[in-house]
């Protein structure tokens, strides 16, 4: 889907590098991450915010912004899948065919990575018309929806 972007916070400064092929970490990156939610874009606002709730209440989530999709970060990928049991959530905000999770999926079986626990939340309907927070939600991929996935996973 394609809104305007809310007023979100800025995660980078105008002196990080994003080299091709790369991607970051915006939340955890320890030990004791459960999950990884592998976003880009307004859905890598949303999994941060998914992130910043679930750790209130204990749950920790690695949060990695997949900036660069082709090529897509397969050594990050493949060490979060390890660090976290292979629970991965993967977010987009178009068609599930042919993006990030195919992309993130194609780059985990490259390295061998077998054992996953996996959910995609990708647009699967037409969307409407509305509000940037309305047609995340409406389509399944807002902050809640990334929770409930989550969640679902680490249980």
């Amino acid at each position: 889907i394609r809104t305007t972007r809310a007023n979100t916070p800025a995660l980078y400064t105008a002196d990080d590098a994003f080299p091709i092929g790369g991607s970051k970490v915006v939340r955890g990156g320890g030990s004791d991450d459960r999950v990884a939610v592998i976003a880009a874009g307004i859905t890598l606002h949303e999994a941060a915010k998914a992130a910043d709730d679930l750790a209130k209440g204990g749950l920790r989530v690695r949060v990695i912004d997949a900036y660069s999709v082709k090529p897509i970060d397969g050594e990050a990928l493949a060490a979060a899948a390890k660090a976290t049991g292979g629970r991965i959530v993967v977010v987009e905000d178009h068609w599930p065919e042919g993006g990030i999770g195919d992309a993130v999926l194609a780059a985990l079986a490259d390295r061998g990575v077998r054992d996953l626990r996996y959910r995609h939340l990708a647009v699967r309907k037409m969307p409407g018309s509305g509000k940037p927070a309305e047609l995340l939600a409406d389509v399944g991929i807002d902050a809640t929806a990334i929770a409930k996935a989550v969640r679902e996973l680490a249980a």
